[in-house]
């Protein structure tokens, strides 16, 4: 998707294109943080799974991993520009909701699936309209320069300045995919490692328990020394509870599985507990920003990814970059419009895609940058040309795709998580 437009414009050979946007995914995984990856950790019921016998959590995983990976390879096949995030989205809910229909416990998480699921379908439609609107913008004020509104001459480069432009776009757009899809990977390299392995990464390993501890204690005093407020005995029971969690870290076996994951349970308690009260202003202004500071730290209790996954979902990201460019490249510069791309239509799709994916990852809200940029594309073909400039096929064929990813990996994966579970 990112390179699409400078090799359609001739701004960078395919070969330098395709290197030059897989190591910039490269660093926006590396750099872009995890917070989108517990978002997709968070859809499926991971403290009941984590209790399941190994044979269970196998069926779980597997089931996500065959429905997600032949969705997505299916479709790339036949170059339709797919969203992984639907396919990965889909794919968890469908396979947390069988486990939920075979189990007692609390289910896919409904609301944070409603969150991604309006930016999924939100975001796409910006695209299109911002597209539409920066072409617009362009023509008011560049039209001095009207060499960005030309269709690329064969083998041959566009001018700088230009060609300044559509590097930028398209290094921001690889930086922003990488921070935001490439977070996916990792949220699901953290779903196998707690469903296999759950002894070692239920819990942060890389932090000891007493910092945990201390982050509780330090909890309980400030809501202790809260005087003179109508909810005095709410916040005591919120300071009985960091107590309760700070003496369990003390006591608690790293080998004792149900120990491990009361604790587990009761510090996300906790945290959630603090934070409505600190959105809604119960707790003084005055303790905010040290309440806050120890909740980031007990918060590392369970959002965490070890480096080693970052850095393999990296390189796996910054590789299919490499290698699998061509089908996709080919829909988004030649299928989607009538008209060939031009350096203006090229520059703002590339700029609406990088925005939307910025700051939905600012957010922490997954985005489909395939839909994003692709409906970017959309619209600034109709800028052009009207409706009429679009490719009805390709334009349906990416449509049905968007409808049918959702429900089609969450039955998919459903199913084989039946299945699974019969044999394993």
């Amino acid at each position: 998707n990112a390179v699409a437009t400078v090799i359609y414009t001739n701004t960078l050979k395919p070969t330098f294109a395709v290197v030059w946007s897989g190591f910039w995914n490269f660093l926006g995984v590396l750099l872009g943080g995890i917070a989108v990856a517990m978002g997709v950790v968070k859809l499926i019921p991971l403290n009941d799974l984590i209790l399941q016998p190994l044979g269970e959590n196998i069926s779980l995983v597997l089931a996500i991993l065959f429905a997600s990976i032949s969705w997505n390879l299916g479709t790339w096949y036949y170059g339709i520009p797919c969203s992984s995030s639907h396919t990965l989205i889909g794919s968890l809910l469908g396979a947390g909701f069988a486990f939920w229909s075979v189990h007692e416990g609390a289910g896919p998480n409904w609301g944070k699936a409603g969150e991604i699921g309006l930016s999924l379908l939100v975001s796409p439609l910006f695209g299109f309209s911002m597209a539409i609107l920066l072409m617009y913008i362009l023509r008011l004020t560049v039209q001095k320069r009207k060499a960005i509104f030309n269709e690329p001459k064969p083998d041959k480069a566009p001018p700088g300045w230009i060609r300044a432009i559509l590097v930028t776009t398209c290094t921001l757009v690889s930086f922003f995919h990488g921070s935001n899809d490439g977070q996916k990977g990792v949220g699901l390299v953290l779903v196998v490692l707690m469903a296999f392995m759950p002894l070692h990464y239920a819990m942060n390993p890389n932090k000891p328990a007493s910092e945990f501890k201390n982050a509780a204690r330090k909890i309980e005093w400030q809501l202790n020394s809260i005087q003179n407020t109508d909810y005095a005995d709410h916040l005591r029971a919120l300071s009985n509870q960091a107590g309760r969690v700070a003496i369990a870290l003390d006591s608690m076996e790293a080998n004792n599985k149900q120990q491990l994951f009361a604790v587990r349970k009761n510090i996300q308690s906790l945290v959630k507990n603090l934070e409505t009260d600190l959105k809604i202003g119960l707790i003084p202004k005055a303790k905010t920003a040290e309440i806050k500071h120890e909740l980031k730290t007990l918060r590392t209790f369970y959002e965490f990814a070890p480096l080693w996954a970052i850095v393999l979902i990296s390189l796996c990201l910054g590789i299919g970059t490499m290698i699998g460019w061509k089908r996709i490249v080919v829909t988004i510069g030649e299928k989607i419009g009538k008209t060939h791309l031009s350096y203006a239509q090229g520059a703002s799709a590339e700029l609406c895609a990088a925005a939307t994916i910025g700051v939905s990852t600012a957010f922490a809200l997954p985005v489909s940058t395939t839909h994003v940029l692709s409906s970017g594309i959309a619209g600034t073909m109709v800028a052009s040309g009207g409706v009429s400039n679009l490719q009805k096929k390709t334009i349906k064929n990416i449509a049905l795709a968007w409808i049918l990813t959702l429900p089609v990996t969450f039955f998919m994966s459903a199913i084989l998580f039946y299945f699974l579970r019969v044999i394993l």
